[in-house]
């Protein structure tokens, strides 16, 4: 039996027009701007915060990602697809996928088999141009401060071995990581070392996505600090104002888009930042909006709960006055054999001893997310070689543990049917809610000491080591008055540790931080472990080779 493949599903569906799904919201056609039949920007004026404070907000977050996927995604448009099924009015909330990883290794992010949004091509390609928008603002301020710095007349007196800003491109390119601008004599700027990240790493779309409206987007992007003067005095983005200009050109970026799933059900889609090295959450304004508009609101934060759940509710979350209802953790139980230590090639093949090693890794983030006082629901996404024992295994585990619901999730297989019961779940969950979360740390906390909540408290380290260089940030930290501001850990997202190699459940490790940079726009701190990059390269076989287009426009090969 052939199985159609994502992009097929996602092209025999016959989706209504944008106007009936923002009718389901309470919307009006004339409240809409469209884009096209099917694509629409929400104005920001529906927000309606008493109604935000009184409906549901679900946090689906995963165990630590391997090679085999989870379907976090993919579980969250499902979990949706299921709530409206037994009668809630539900609308999920998510990013916006990037151009890196769409050409580079995944080949898409709009959800998978019968569980997606769409439209499926133009969500995971151009979509409505935010990022081309993000783009735009990120470099024009690069491009302000080379000029002040040629400057002879205006010039703020940056050291240029002080700026850190780079430029943007959303595309994995790893020869544009580190480069030399300026060249080509007098003419061509003063030379210095540059380089580009991935659009996703900018910290324009880490403040679009704290922004409350374009008034805050404007202040924000004004107080971003891009470097000092020799006598150490911090220049920021306003000083040579750019913020007006960077600003207007996200006038429109900063609404969200509302799309529909499969089901006919309300998507909204907005921002895109990586979890790993930003906070990995969709925007405070698309939030508020769904939660305006929908009594159940359900959003996803990026990769494991270590990364993407910690930020949502330390950062997000204290930003926007939120607190969720109840967290789904995603599994599978391929992943969790690779975090018992079976090979990647064997993964299909039953293994009871590695299941059971691996579902550390599972236990950890669920006593992660009880640490912040919410309820958590196991949504075990179902494999066609996952057998009878292993998801029995997974489920008594689960129902060992206290106030643990776990829920089988069929939802690629077969929609909204195949997660009803996981929407039972929740609902059962969020009506046992005992109030609202308990952060991590006080944000009046040293910064050391917040890291090392972080480190100690939820991936389980040992002990953490600053580094020469991180001692000399946390001074110039304090120096600029910033140590108030909550923290964005920069680490692998393969690993509760700062080493990708160590599976399942790590403990006594020692946590290095190597230095820390100041999102001083976005409104926090990023201590960095390990090595990270900010421009991805492309794999021996990138996804753009396999993705096509024929003479009448119909896209092939996107997953």
């Amino acid at each position: 039996m052939s199985v159609k493949s994502d992009l097929e599903i996602a092209q025999a569906a016959v989706p209504q027009h944008i106007n009936n799904i923002a009718s389901k919201l309470g919307i009006s056609e004339e409240q809409l701007e469209h884009y096209g039949k099917h694509k629409a920007k929400l104005p920001l004026d529906l927000i309606d915060e008493e109604a935000v404070a009184k409906n549901n907000l679900i946090l689906v977050t995963a165990i630590t990602p391997t090679p085999s996927g989870e379907g976090k995604t993919t579980t969250s448009i499902g979990l949706t697809e299921g709530l409206n099924k037994i009668g809630k009015e539900a609308t999920v909330v998510l990013r916006e996928p990037s151009l890196g990883p769409v050409f580079g290794m995944k080949g898409g992010a709009a959800g998978g088999g019968y569980s997606q949004v769409i439209p499926m091509e133009d969500i995971n390609l151009h979509f409505t141009g935010d990022f081309g928008a993000i783009e735009k603002a990120n470099n024009l301020l690069a491009a302000l401060i080379d000029n002040n710095i040629q400057s002879k007349k205006r010039s703020l007196g940056i050291d240029p071995r002080t700026v850190t800003w780079k430029r943007v491109m959303d595309m994995n390119d790893r020869a544009l990581r580190n480069i030399v601008s300026g060249m080509g004599g007098t003419a061509g700027g003063i030379m210095r070392e540059a380089g580009f990240n991935i659009t996703a790493a900018s910290e324009i779309m880490a403040i679009l996505c704290m922004a409350k409206d374009l008034a805050d987007l404007k202040e924000k992007m004004g107080n971003i600090h891009i470097g000092d003067t020799p006598d150490r005095k911090a220049i920021y983005a306003k000083d040579i104002n750019a913020n007006g200009a960077m600003a207007s050109l996200m006038k429109d970026a900063i609404k969200p888009n509302l799309v529909q799933t499969l089901e006919g059900n309300p998507a909204i889609i907005h921002g895109g930042p990586f979890a790993n090295i930003a906070q990995g959450t969709n925007s405070i304004i698309a939030t508020k909006i769904g939660l305006s508009r929908s009594n159940y609101v359900v959003t996803e934060a990026g990769f494991g709960a270590d990364l993407g759940a910690e930020k949502f509710l330390n950062i997000k979350c204290r930003y926007a006055g939120l607190s969720p209802k109840a967290v789904v953790i995603v599994a599978t139980v391929r992943a969790l054999k690779y975090h018992g230590g079976q090979e990647l090639k064997e993964l299909k093949t039953e293994n009871l001893d590695a299941l059971e090693k691996g579902m550390k890794n599972l236990e950890k983030h669920i006593e992660n997310m009880w640490s912040f006082g919410l309820p958590v629901v196991v949504a075990i996404n179902k494999f066609i070689t996952d057998t009878d024992q292993e998801l029995a295994l997974i489920k008594d585990k689960c129902s060992g543990m206290s106030s643990v619901r776990v829920s089988i999730c069929e939802g690629w297989e077969f929609g909204g049917d195949g997660t009803t019961d996981l929407a039972e779940q929740v609902v059962a969950a969020v009506e046992n809610n005992l109030g609202k979360f308990k952060p991590t740390y006080d944000l009046e906390s040293p910064v050391k000491e917040k890291i090392e909540s972080v480190a100690k408290k939820i991936y389980g380290a040992s002990t953490v080591v600053f580094q020469p260089k991180a001692l000399l940030h946390l001074k110039k930290i304090a120096r600029l008055g910033l140590e108030d501001l909550p923290i964005c850990m920069a680490k692998t997202q393969y690993s509760f540790s700062d080493n990708p190699k160590l599976q399942g459940r790590p403990e006594g490790f020692e946590l290095v931080v190597r230095e820390i940079e100041i999102a001083s726009g976005a409104g926090f701190i990023i201590p960095i472990t390990g090595a990270m990059l900010r421009m991805p390269g492309l794999p021996a076989v990138p996804a753009a080779e396999g993705i096509d287009i024929d003479a009448d426009g119909n896209i092939t090969g996107l997953s």
